[in-house]
């Protein structure tokens, strides 16, 4: 019996899968956030052994016996990056094939029936991959509004903050999203927030997105804007992915992955409807399953064996392990 590994490492968790050849998963482990940027190299390391060493044990398996191995990684962005997480990776004393890709890429491969098409991810932040039939691989920045790429947890805090602003400054009306600055800072007012933060005094956290939703969802114009705008934002992401591998004529898949596709139909209905006015072809799915299943797929790749045919399998035993 052979035995594959994938680990899905986040800026704010890491999970690792263990399956065998029947597309069982096994084993489960998890640690915290490995994001290179945040913790540093120790720091990934530390989180790929913790949860490697958990799922291993759990499914009574030793290292030597993982036929193949494939990691999802917060952080690896560029070229430049891959030496130093092979680095890392080679901590866990694997013996067999193993590959790192960006964490974007865990629901195009799990996501998409074949492999092809285009992942849109929107935690924290936001972040798009794709692969095209032809072989074409495209991809965004990842690294959010310095390059204008918008979506996720922490842009749509920054978008609230602007439309409380336009709220203080009476450029539009009053928004239920002043309440939740001020509760989520502790700014004694408007001006205390804006100063708090004009000074690094207060900060904006992703957590403040989902009082976002909750806002929208109760009628709140200010903040059903700052969904619709979220969801067009991310729907431009897929759309621009599609472009580069060349799908934007096509039946392409576009998989909804991440916490934020969880505000349903309030950031959906945007996102494919822009989609749909570019890529007229395009299936919109939502991610089913946890996203470790990507690298875990990734792994079975290595060891040169598809994926595919047990991908419903591994999906549905997933669950049962991670919750």
């Amino acid at each position: 019996m052979r035995y594959f590994l994938g680990i899905d490492v986040g800026s704010s968790k890491t999970h690792a899968l263990i399956a065998d050849e029947t597309g069982r998963c096994i084993g489960f482990g998890e640690a915290g956030g490995g994001n290179h940027q945040t913790v540093g190299y120790d720091g990934l390391t530390g989180v790929l052994q913790t949860s490697f060493e958990e799922a291993r044990q759990a499914a009574g398996v030793e290292r030597d016996r993982v036929a193949g191995a494939g990691f999802g990684v917060a952080g690896y962005d560029f070229p430049s990056d891959r030496a130093e997480h092979l680095q890392a990776i080679a901590a866990l004393q694997l013996s067999c094939p193993v590959e790192v890709v960006n964490d974007g890429v865990n629901g195009l491969i799990s996501g998409t029936s074949h492999g092809f098409g285009v992942n849109v991810t929107a935690g924290s932040s936001n972040n798009c991959r794709g692969r095209g039939k032809n072989g074409k691989e495209g991809r965004i920045v990842g690294n959010g509004p310095l390059f204008g790429e918008y979506g996720g947890a922490m842009e749509i805090a920054y978008r609230a903050m602007q439309l409380v602003n336009y709220a203080w400054i009476k450029r539009i009306p009053p928004t239920a999203l002043t309440k939740v600055l001020l509760e989520a800072t502790g700014a004694k007012d408007e001006l205390d927030l804006m100063e708090g933060l004009s000074n690094d005094q207060y900060h904006l956290f992703p957590f403040i997105a989902v009082e976002v939703i909750d806002a929208a969802r109760a009628g709140d114009q200010a903040a059903l804007e700052v969904m619709h705008w979220a969801g067009e934002e991310l729907g431009w992401l897929a759309i621009s992915v599609a472009r580069q591998i060349e799908m934007e004529n096509d039946e392409v898949e576009v998989v909804q992955s991440g916490s934020i596709f969880e505000a349903g139909e309030l950031i959906t209905q945007p996102m494919q409807d822009i989609v749909l006015r570019h890529l007229p072809k395009a299936k919109l799915v939502r991610l089913d399953g946890p996203p470790v299943v990507g690298p875990l797929m990734l792994g079975m790749q290595m060891a040169g064996s598809d994926p595919y045919p047990l991908r419903a399998t591994l999906i549905e035993s997933a669950k049962e392990l991670v919750k």
